[in-house]
């Protein structure tokens, strides 16, 4: 039997070189997305802890300079929380991109997978046709071959 050789082979092993390389980008992305989510977390507890003590302030002998401190540093987290807040959403704009281009590579390489099983499926029936060209022929062959023999006895 034949060895079967896909003639697109070498473009099939750029596209999973293309789809590893997207799936990495992807993990990527999707790394910086959780860092930024975590930061912007980090900043939410910070505020929460602030306005905590701010109650706390006021319920005890009033200090105006810690109070003043404190509504400055809940503005500030409010001002950062609206920076980081964007860019998690930056970051979850990346990831859909990176997203879309494995959907796209991933496909293109399916489209190609498909394409090589269809070229061996092709490859696979003509053999089976050769294999039963050289029976027939074999065949023949030896009727022959048998007709010749009974003829000379």
């Amino acid at each position: 039997m034949a060895r079967f050789r896909y003639r697109m082979q070498s473009v099939l092993n750029i596209k999973l070189k293309m789809e590893t390389q997207a799936k990495q980008e992807f993990a990527a992305a999707k790394l910086v997305l959780d860092e930024q989510e975590e930061k912007l977390a980090v900043l939410r507890r910070r505020k929460s802890d602030y306005e905590t003590e701010a109650e706390s302030l006021l319920k005890d002998k009033l200090r105006l300079r810690d109070i003043v401190d404190n509504k400055t540093a809940i503005i500030r987290m409010e001002e950062y929380i609206k920076e980081q807040t964007l860019q998690v959403r930056l970051a979850e704009e990346e990831v859909e991109k990176a997203r879309d281009r494995l959907k796209a590579v991933m496909m293109d390489r399916k489209t190609h997978e498909t394409l090589k099983e269809k070229a061996f499926g092709e490859f696979l029936k003509e053999e089976n046709r050769a294999e039963s060209k050289e029976i027939d022929q074999l065949t023949s062959y030896t009727y022959g071959q048998r007709q010749i023999k009974e003829a000379q006895a």
